[in-house]
């Protein structure tokens, strides 16, 4: 019998690392498009709508699918739905690397994040698994939860590079050998574990859980996207009142698809709502900083991402770091000093100025590591207090919240951004301007910036200043709130969690392969 405080050696660093291909992999697949797009566009001749869909299809079917494949993992097995989601998503990158139209590449987009939310959860809950030491599954997550972050930043690089030497369909192909090795690999490292008594699969609580996600992700999307409507706003209800009828059937229902027993400990649902917060902080910041490197900087796409890169660098560090601190403190105030620095982080972004590189990118780094602190404790205090055979659920609930999280903060703050870019534009450009040229530069700063190279010399000059300004502006204000909404969530995560233990509610915890009982272990 395994020593319950065993530690992990070689083997299971090792399928960590394996772990983490399909993690960056996924998290990459969200930002590689940027460049591609106008590459895309031209080849396949897609329209604007077209467009759109092949760049949110991906996130939607991830976010909508994402508890459904958390909950089918514990019941079929972590690693065997890792294995079909890996080949999934490689069969899926061949066939977007070699689509012959704009259909052909959303389709396989759709099963691109059909198979991200394979490999998300599973990925999680396999690191919960092989690591448990308290101690080491701390570091371990505190790695995966920085390697997450940087694979987005990576992911509008690499895209870019790849574009610079290669045709567009070269962005999808780099998946491919990852995820050829991951299939090899997985089967001899990573040993498998489910929940031998899962109950029965509740179908019904799919097509729910879908209606309650995509409708919500959907409309916050579309708010921060194209502004404020009544019928966005009636989408985001639809899907919370969907959300509602879900959580009442996996309250009442004896089999449901997330077990009660999952938030029995108080740690569990307070991570889930402190995780949903620090996304929401985050996309925040990369709605705008992105935004103000290409468009107030001037800065070109490959060079924006690149500065883009900068803050990642800290971010790689903080996340081990903050884990190796909250070894010593209680982790209650860990959490708490990562929201702090994320609001330090927002409050140097308000002294922005229409030519403040160093100030933006100082700012957004230090809103990445205290971020990713933040991700990497809450995760890590979440997973260990779920019972093990529930670890898959836990993992997407986490992850669920996540995009729920950054779908929320680019809504929040591009609302408030746009309300006084568009405010400050009305009351400072000239009034003798044509008026298909007001609207046009009051709509966004893309537009204002096309309204000023069609201006003779001081008026284009002076149309563009005024829209810097107000974006800048915009971002100031939104900074603002988002320093205010972090120091809150500093509060809270001490209210919550301080001196709550990490431990699964009763016995000390036991490695799933110690007891038939408790999970099934299969080795090859």
């Amino acid at each position: 019998m395994t020593n319950p405080s065993a530690r992990a050696g070689r083997r299971e660093w090792t399928a960590f690392v394996v772990l983490l291909l399909p993690l960056l992999l996924v998290s990459m697949d969200a930002s590689v498009l940027f460049f591609a797009v106008p590459s895309i566009s031209e080849s396949l001749d897609a329209s604007a709508t077209q467009q759109l869909w092949i760049f949110d299809v991906y996130a939607f079917a991830l976010a909508g699918l994402l508890i459904t494949m958390g909950s089918l993992g514990d019941r079929i097995g972590r690693r065997k739905l890792l294995m079909f989601g890996a080949a999934a998503f490689g069969a899926a990158s061949v066939a977007a690397a070699y689509a012959q139209s704009a259909e052909m590449l959303i389709a396989a987009r759709a099963v691109l994040g059909i198979g991200g939310a394979t490999l998300m959860p599973s990925t999680m809950a396999l690191v919960r698994d092989l690591f448990h030491d308290a101690t080491q599954r701390t570091k371990a997550i505190g790695i995966w939860s920085g390697a997450m972050a940087g694979g987005i930043a990576l992911g509008s690089v690499l895209g870019g590079v790849m574009l610079e030497h290669f045709w567009w369909g070269s962005v999808f192909l780099i998946n491919v050998p990852a995820m050829v090795l991951l299939l090899v690999l997985v089967p001899f490292l990573v040993p498998e574990h489910k929940d031998p008594k899962p109950g029965r699969f509740d179908l019904l609580s799919v097509p729910l859980s879908m209606a309650a996600v995509l409708p919500v992700t959907y409309g916050l999307k579309e708010i921060a996207a194209e502004g404020f409507s009544a019928a966005r706003a009636l989408c985001v209800a639809a899907g919370l009142l969907v959300g509602w009828v879900f959580v009442h059937r996996q309250r009442t229902l004896r089999s449901a698809m997330i077990s009660r027993e999952l938030f029995r400990h108080r740690a569990f649902g307070a991570g889930i709502a402190l995780n949903t917060l620090a996304a929401f902080g985050m996309m925040g910041s990369v709605y705008f900083t992105t935004q103000y490197l290409q468009s107030v900087l001037g800065k070109g796409p490959m060079e924006a991402a690149l500065w883009s890169v900068a803050p990642s660098l800290a971010v790689g560090v903080a996340a081990p770091l903050s884990t190796a601190i909250a070894q010593k403190v209680d982790k209650a105030y860990v959490i708490a000093a990562g929201f702090v620095v994320a609001a330090l982080g927002y409050a140097v972004l308000t002294q922005a100025g229409t030519d403040s590189l160093w100030t933006t990118l100082i700012g957004a780094g230090v809103i990445g590591c205290g971020i990713v602190t933040v991700m990497a404790l809450v995760s890590d205090m979440a997973l260990s207090t779920a019972p093990p055979e529930k670890a898959g659920t836990a993992a997407s609930l986490l992850e669920t919240g996540q995009e729920f999280g950054g779908a929320l903060g680019m809504a929040v703050f591009g609302s408030v951004g746009v309300a006084v870019y568009r405010r400050d534009v009305t009351d400072s450009l000239p009034a003798d301007l044509p008026h298909w040229a007001l609207e046009a530069a009051r709509e966004t700063l893309g537009g204002a910036a096309g309204v000023a190279a069609g201006l003779p010399g001081r008026a284009g000059e002076s149309v563009l200043a005024v829209a810097r300004d107000a974006f800048t502006h915009g971002m100031n204000l939104a900074a603002l709130g988002g320093a205010v909404v972090l120091a809150l969530a500093a509060v809270g995560a001490v209210a919550a969690l301080r001196g709550v233990p990490t431990a699964p509610p009763g016995a000390p915890e036991r490695p799933a392969e110690t007891a038939p009982e408790a999970a099934v272990l299969t080795r090859h």
